[in-house]
């Protein structure tokens, strides 16, 4: 009786140009430099340029500091994450509006394991539902400056924009300075704005 040969191992190949050739490259193992990226689609970091998004004014928004979405102006829905086409009235023609930089922790789990990939160094890391301040709006998040053990529902959070390292913009949330528990207001004091 023979024992069959063991299938090879997969390799993760990614075929995005190299930043000096403009050529496709495997990446994935040999000792360059360069550290492997991740295959485009295990990316979840969005393309940020106009040429790649139609909500491209989310991102220089977020790099300024700000976070924003898109608003109906017939409904006056408040739509995250921001979009194109009203999901009600289907109107094309949104609003782009500023939402409060402030918010609590709603609901919350830590990451143990099974951390996306690329992100297997952070593990433990906390992730979370944020309620922002002043608006019925909740936005799921990476949290930051809280360790697993120690966040707490109602926990104050702030806006924290950071750069990537190929130089895209994202966001998460990190407790705030002299950030606690607290039992969220019946009426918040922030307000929507409309540029």
């Amino acid at each position: 009786m023979s024992i069959p040969e063991a299938a090879p191992s997969p390799r993760v190949v990614d075929r995005t140009p190299s930043s000096a050739t403009g050529e496709s490259s495997p990446t994935g193992g040999g000792g360059g430099a360069e550290p492997p990226r991740t295959p485009f689609l295990l990316d979840f970091y969005p393309l940020e340029d106009a040429k790649y998004t139609r909500i491209s004014r989310f991102f220089e928004e977020l790099r300024a500091g700000h976070l924003t979405t898109t608003r109906c102006p017939t409904d006056g829905r408040v739509l995250w994450p921001p979009r194109l086409v009203c999901p009600e009235c289907h109107r094309g023609d949104l609003e782009w509006t500023e939402l409060p930089s402030r918010g609590r922790l709603y609901a919350f789990s830590a990451v143990l394991a099974g951390a996306p990939l690329g992100m297997e160094k952070d593990v433990p890391f906390v992730v979370g539902l944020v309620e922002l301040e002043g608006i019925p709006l909740r936005i799921f998040s990476r949290i930051a400056g809280v360790r697993w053990e120690e966040a707490r529902i109602g926990l104050e959070v702030e806006l924290e924009p950071y750069t990537l390292e190929d130089g895209r913009v994202f966001f998460r949330f990190r407790q705030a300075s002299g950030g606690s528990e607290r039992t969220p207001p019946g009426e918040a004091a922030g307000k929507v704005r409309c540029p």
